[in-house]
């Protein structure tokens, strides 16, 4: 008879956990997915383009409900996980229902944190997380005045967005450049270049002091006295982990909710993975880490062992129409060799960042063409050397140097 195991969150590292599965345990396992939003699993990195009009609803459908079905999976959304009973190993639902369990995977998420300062409940102020919050923004932002508070990587997408779908629209970051986290000093001032030419106004070292308004909001005010005019505020300052349903069972918490190298919580038989999870002191809040924790599970649900030791972070995206990577260590430490190239006309800037003989770290914009090989090399710590010279080119200039090499 098949073991129930329940994972509670539909999206896109709770996809992949069913994918993988389905690889090496198709049948051990029956399976069932409890998910809060009432649509299947989707791309939540496409929400902008939805927002931009640039992408249906339908076309970031991760996949369609008869890939579930011929799984076997038991699909429950729109229904929110309220308590688990480790105990007795069962789940219980908002309706009163509760699932019995003897692997329990929790990919609860994250939630989009709200500033505590004043004016943060009045209408007109809404996060960017969801195909809830985009369907509410779309309905104010036709010629509406927008201000975005957060110019990191939700943030922009979030301006890029709001200006596609017709708004006037000023980003506030509380930082001296945009995407501090993903990109150096030189790629986030060409960020925000390329951010002011499709018409938003960026606002840096910008911190707010409140949202003004009677009934609903009427403007920004910043620590330094300036006010912003705003009809609707979208507040994308960053996530937390989802770890509420984890309280219930009463699990090891850090920031997130922590786990082993085997993904497992502080008690047996419950895991968690993706932005939920904290592993050695890390929450993540990127897609590839939560796929390379859900293969892990996967591996260790099926017996097959395995263990998770961290990811390399990178981002490989396009930021307000803008292609930008990076990955690694690319502010580079004292020690490490920095090399940089500009094209001014091709509004293309590269650094990589080489540490005895391997690279360690990049930051490609505009053209990321070369990006994921970039952190093939990172991620495998291979010496560089035989390719040092044509590295800054792109891989196609590295293997016609030394093709032999870079194969083996």
């Amino acid at each position: 008879m098949s073991e129930p195991l329940v994972i509670v969150g539909n999206g896109m590292a709770a996809m992949r956990l069913v994918e993988e599965l389905s690889k090496r345990a198709l049948g051990r396992y029956s399976v069932a997915v409890v998910g809060e939003e009432p649509h299947l699993a989707y791309n939540r990195v496409l929400l902008s383009s939805v927002l931009a009009r640039e992408t249906s609803r339908s076309e970031i459908e991760l996949k369609p409900a008869q890939w579930w079905r011929d799984r076997g999976v038991t699909l429950l959304y729109g229904h929110t996980a309220t308590a688990i009973d480790p105990a007795i190993r069962r789940l219980r639902l908002a309706n009163g229902a509760t699932l019995p369990f003897t692997q329990l995977v929790l990919a609860t998420g994250s939630r989009p944190i709200r500033l505590n300062v004043p004016g943060m409940d009045l209408p007109g102020v809404m996060t960017f997380r969801d195909l809830g919050d985009v369907a509410t923004i779309e309905a104010a932002a036709v010629g509406a005045k927008a201000v975005v508070i957060g110019g990191g990587l939700l943030g922009l997408e979030a301006a890029y967005g709001l200006a596609k779908a017709g708004a006037q629209v000023s980003v506030i970051h509380l930082m001296d450049r945009l995407m501090e986290r993903q990109l150096d000093a030189r790629a986030s001032a060409l960020l925000k270049d390329a951010v002011e030419a499709r018409g938003i106004t960026v606002y840096l070292s910008a911190e707010t002091a409140g949202i003004c308004g009677d009934k609903r909001a009427q403007a920004v005010e910043l620590k330094d006295g300036r006010v912003i005019a705003a009809d609707l505020v979208v507040v994308a300052a960053g996530i937390k982990p989802n770890v509420d349903l984890a309280r219930t069972a009463d699990l090891d918490i850090g920031r997130g909710i922590v786990v082993d190298d085997h993904l497992q919580t502080s008690k047996a038989g419950i895991h968690a993975i993706g932005e939920c999870a904290e592993h050695r002191g890390i929450s993540y809040g990127l897609v590839e880490p939560a796929y390379e924790q859900a293969r892990t599970l996967a591996m260790q649900l099926a017996g097959e062992g395995g263990s998770y030791c961290g990811s390399v972070l990178a981002t490989n995206l396009k930021v307000s129409g803008v292609n930008v990577f990076s990955a690694g260590d690319f502010m580079g430490v004292p020690g490490t060799e920095q090399i940089e190239l500009s094209d001014a006309g091709l509004g293309a800037y590269k650094k990589l960042v080489i540490a005895d003989g391997r690279l360690v770290g990049a930051v490609l914009f505009g053209d990321t063409v070369d990006g994921l090989w970039y952190l093939e090399l990172i991620r495998s710590a291979a010496s560089i050397e035989t390719v040092r010279d044509d590295l800054m080119f792109g891989r196609a200039m590295a293997e016609r140097s030394a093709p032999k090499k870079l194969a083996a």
